[in-house]
């Protein structure tokens, strides 16, 4: 256990699409916490919009994705020592070093490499595939392929999904798609929706866009599964709930928000990711520094040839 506090550097949102870094003074960890040395933290899209907008005040700290390593660690925390890797959905982790408490906490296992283990993103996503039936034979559509999107196309080909239909405007993003599991990939402009009856016992949307909202209603066939998967911000959505009661669909929201099954949920990706099911690694496309998260929130915004998901480096 360190007594005292700790210095640490952070990058802070002082504008719309502006970060600076500097420094602030970490208190040691109180009863059921733990100091963590942020290795790398992954950037994600719904930060974006914070990024982009103006807020009501700043600064404001960022980054709920990290893989770190315990540095300390408060009276009766249990199952967590120093040295040990963890991760979790924990933050605002653009900084060095964070406090966390031990319930948002998730060990890294040792023959796990740290490039694959940012676990805040991979729990969401397992576990909602968990709340999203797929059943063995079952014809699958995707809108929307980025990151979130390819980790599901893995996930549903898992389940044994007899065809899995990745549907995105971007040529690399279906691509990419074709490598990890998918059985065909379409431009949305190629894509015929029927408003009676749809083609796929599952229709996931992975956009978080209007645009998505609409093509998975069409795609998705009478008494199948619509699962948004895809993180809506910005203006209020609208749904043709007319096609949603005449097709008698079961709409899922994929979202997670209590702590055990999104702890749990990291747990099992990480051991998919151990055994050589599931991955991650080589989907992150752009890493950068400390000083470069405004970039990095640059590149997810405007999606350079390749992208699919940033990453910071830290320590």
């Amino acid at each position: 256990m360190i007594e005292g506090s700790a210095t640490s550097r952070v990058a802070r949102l002082v504008s719309p699409e502006t970060f600076e870094v500097g420094e602030q003074e970490v208190a040691a960890p109180r009863a059921g916490h733990v100091l963590v040395r942020v290795l790398s933290c992954g950037v994600c899209a719904s930060e974006l919009h914070a990024v982009e907008e103006t807020l009501d005040s700043y600064p404001v700290s960022m980054g709920h994705e990290p893989v770190g390593v315990v540095e300390s660690v408060g009276e009766g925390v249990e199952g967590l020592h120093e040295g040990m890797r963890v991760t979790g959905g924990f933050g605002p982790s653009f900084a060095e070093r964070v406090l966390a408490d031990q319930r948002h906490v998730v060990a890294v296992p040792d023959d796990v490499d740290t490039k694959d283990a940012i676990g805040e993103p991979l729990g969401c996503l397992v576990e909602g595939k968990r709340r999203t039936r797929v059943v063995a034979g079952d014809r699958v559509a995707i809108a929307g392929v980025g990151y979130m999107g390819l980790m599901m196309t893995q996930l549903v080909a898992m389940a044994g999904a007899a065809a899995v239909v990745a549907i995105d405007p971007r040529a690399d993003a279906r691509a990419a798609a074709l490598r990890l599991g998918a059985t065909e990939a379409l431009d949305p402009q190629d894509v015929v929706g029927n408003e009676a009856d749809g083609d796929f016992d599952v229709a996931i949307e992975a956009s978080g866009t209007q645009a998505g909202l609409d093509l998975v209603t069409g795609l998705v066939r009478q008494h199948g599964i619509l699962s948004i998967l895809g993180y809506h911000v910005g203006p209020p959505r609208s749904v043709d709930v007319q096609q949603w009661n005449w097709k008698a669909i079961d709409v899922v929201n994929a979202h997670v928000r209590r702590r055990d099954l999104l702890n749990e949920a990291i747990r099992r990706g990480l051991e998919l990711i151990r055994v050589g099911r599931l991955q991650h690694a080589s989907l992150v496309t752009h890493r950068f520094d400390l000083d470069g998260v405004g970039d990095a929130f640059h590149a997810l915004a405007t999606k350079p040839e390749g992208f699919i998901k940033a990453v910071v480096d830290i320590g």
